[in-house]
């Protein structure tokens, strides 16, 4: 009985041997036949397939595309990527760079916006900035480029343009009218002088009409106002425009004179 018993207990040892041996055995047999992917971007060509020799899979060239950063001949990507697992003989597909597209850039200087724009769309390259600056000439002129002309670019680089505008004349400064009545004609050339102002003489007033001086009836024979000598005796008694009032500089002020005692000028 004890030997029955010790045979039946060799005999289930021996079949757990079997089969730890077998999973063994599959487990090395699935796994060994998978291998990871090296990684191949930048290589070249026979370096990646040296690369995918040793670990046992197949390279396949799919595509040829032009790139800015990585150099002519090397592999800008590779699908699976690597580090994934794969069986053996299994194909891995790469693209190849071709290196920067050279595109000639047009010269377009001096050319109106129009014209340049038809040159460079008509190389398939891409219209960028465009920003304006005051010129003299013709407006909408181009005055610089980037790229400059006969540049290479990547593939569709874009050419921006500085183009010219209208020159815009100096804005005329305001200035607030002085106050000129009661003021010697002297003293009000000269404060209206400090102002950017002209003066200019309107007529006497009607009580000095009669005894105006033969400076000042020169100066009045005529309608039309007369700069008044500085010479002319007197003083102001009115003013146009009245003090206070805004006016364009380089514009002139009208003055009445009169022989009545100075005023005190207004503030």
């Amino acid at each position: 009985m004890k030997r029955i018993f010790r045979l039946v207990l060799n005999a289930l040892a021996m079949l757990a041997v079997a089969l730890v041996s077998a999973l063994v055995t599959a487990r090395l047999a699935i796994h060994g036949s998978e291998v990871d992917l090296p990684n191949l971007t930048g290589l070249t060509i026979p370096e990646a397939s040296y690369q995918t020799r040793e670990a046992g899979v197949d390279l396949e060239l799919e595509n040829r595309f032009y790139s800015l950063d990585t150099p002519a001949g090397r592999i800008i990507s590779q699908s699976p990527p690597a580090g994934t697992r794969v069986r053996r003989g299994w194909q891995v597909r790469i693209t190849e760079s071709l290196g920067a597209q050279k595109v000639s850039i047009p010269a377009v200087v001096g050319q109106d916006a129009h014209e340049a724009t038809i040159n460079i769309r008509r190389l398939s390259l891409e219209l960028g900035t465009l920003a304006h600056i005051p010129a003299p000439g013709d407006p909408e002129t181009v005055l610089a480029q980037t790229p400059p002309p006969n540049a290479e670019g990547v593939d569709r680089p874009r050419v921006s343009l500085l183009l010219s505008e209208p020159e815009t004349a100096a804005p005329i400064e305001a200035v607030v009218t002085p106050a000129l009545t009661g003021l010697s004609v002297s003293t009000a050339i000269a404060r209206a002088a400090a102002s950017g102002l002209h003066i200019v003489y309107g007529g006497a007033s009607p009580a000095e009409a009669a005894t105006s001086t033969p400076d000042a009836a020169t100066s009045s024979s005529s309608p039309a106002a007369a700069v008044l000598p500085v010479t002319s005796s007197g003083y102001i008694v009115a003013q146009s425009p009245l003090s206070g009032h805004r006016i364009l500089r380089g514009e002139s002020v009208r003055i009445t004179m009169g022989r009545a005692a100075a005023a005190t000028p207004a503030p």
